[in-house]
C-alpha cells in the first residue's frame, strides 16, 4: 500500500479542484462550489446581522470578527490543503484495507440510492444530525477534547462567522466519527453539497446577532436564542458539562434533557471559566489542546 502517493495524489487533486473549480468556477455551475457557497452564505447573514441586529449596542465588526472569518476559511479550505486532504485519503485508504483483511467487500449495509432525492437527503441528515450531537457531548465531556474545543467557546460576542471558529483537531473528530455512519448507506454522494450548504446556513444562523421567534419550532430546530446558552460563561450548578449541544436540531436536546433556555439570552456573558487566560492569538489557538495548557 504506497501511502505517501496516496497522499501526493489527494493533495494534487485537492488543489487542482480547489483553485479550478471552486476558485475560478470552471464548471460553470455554483452547484457544489462550497467556496463560493460559504461566501455567499456568510455575506447573507453579516447584512441581516447589520439590518436586523439582536444586540443592538454589539459593534457590527464585534470583538474578534477577523479572526472568525479567518477561521471559517481556514478550517473549510486551507487546513484541507496543509494536511487534512492527504491525511483523509490515507485514512480512508487504511479502514478500507483493514475491512478487506477481515473479509468485508462491501460495507454498504442500507442501499437508498433508489429513494427520492428528498428521501435520501433526510436520512443523511438525521444521521449525519445526530452522530453530530453525540460528538459535541463528547467535547464538553471528555477533558482531552474539552481542551480543543475551548477554541471556540473563546467566543465572547456572538455573530454569525463565530460558527465556524473552531480548532482543526475538530475537524478530524467530526469527520472521522461521521464516516462510518454514512459509509453503511449507499446514496448519491453529490447530495453532500446540499447538506453542506443546510449545515453551513443553519450554523450561523444560531450563532447570529439576530432573533427570528421560533414558537413551536424550538422543539425541533435550534436557533440563536437556545443556542447562546450553549455559550453561557455560568452553567448551571447541575449542567456542568453543558446544554444545548444541538447543531441543526434541537430535537435531540429536548429528548436527552440537555435543553436549557430560562430566559432570553440575549445580553449574557459568553465564554467559559478562565477564558480570561486564554491566548488571543490565532497561531496559539491552533497549537493549543495537545498538552495541559
Amino acid at each position: 500500500m504506497d501511502l505517501i502517493g496516496t497522499y501526493t495524489i489527494a493533495l494534487e487533486n485537492y488543489l487542482n479542484w480547489f483553485w479550478s473549480d471552486q476558485i475560478l468556477v470552471s464548471t460553470n455551475s455554483l452547484f457544489g462550489n462550497y467556496f463560493w457557497g460559504l461566501a455567499l452564505v456568510s455575506i447573507t447573514f453579516f447584512t441581516v446581522e447589520i439590518v436586523l441586529p439582536w444586540r443592538k449596542k454589539q459593534p457590527v465588526f464585534r470583538k474578534y470578527f477577523w479572526q472568525d472569518a479567518f477561521y471559517m476559511y481556514f478550517n473549510f479550505f486551507l487546513f484541507y490543503i496543509v494536511l487534512f486532504a492527504g491525511l483523509s485519503a490515507v485514512a480512508e485508504s487504511v479502514s478500507l484495507w483493514i475491512f478487506k483483511t477481515v473479509g468485508v467487500e462491501d460495507l454498504v449495509l442500507f442501499h437508498i440510492e433508489d429513494l427520492s432525492t428528498w428521501s435520501q437527503l433526510l436520512i443523511v441528515f438525521i444521521i449525519t444530525d445526530f452522530t453530530h450531537w453525540n460528538i459535541h457531548r463528547m467535547l464538553h465531556k471528555y477533558p482531552v477534547l474539552w481542551r480543543f474545543h475551548r477554541v471556540h467557546h473563546s467566543i465572547k460576542e456572538m455573530g454569525f462567522a463565530g460558527h465556524l471558529r473552531f480548532h482543526w483537531m475538530e475537524s478530524v473528530i467530526y469527520k472521522s466519527i461521521t464516516y462510518f455512519p454514512l459509509l453503511v448507506i449507499g446514496f448519491e454522494t453529490e447530495y453532500l453539497f446540499y447538506m453542506y450548504m443546510i449545515s453551513i446556513s443553519w450554523g450561523h444562523f444560531n450563532h447570529a446577532n439576530f432573533m427570528i421567534p421560533m414558537g413551536i419550532l424550538k422543539y425541533v430546530f435550534n436557533s440563536p436564542q437556545m443556542h447562546i446558552w450553549h455559550h453561557v460563561k455560568e452553567l448551571p450548578q447541575d449542567r456542568e458539562m453543558g446544554v444545548n449541544f444541538g447543531l441543526t436540531l434541537s430535537v435531540w436536546d429536548y429528548i436527552f434533557k440537555t435543553n436549557y433556555e430560562p430566559h432570553s439570552g440575549r445580553d449574557i456573558e459568553l465564554g467559559f471559566e478562565g477564558d480570561e487566560y486564554y491566548s488571543k492569538s490565532f497561531i496559539k489557538q491552533i497549537f493549543s489542546g495537545f498538552g495541559k495548557d
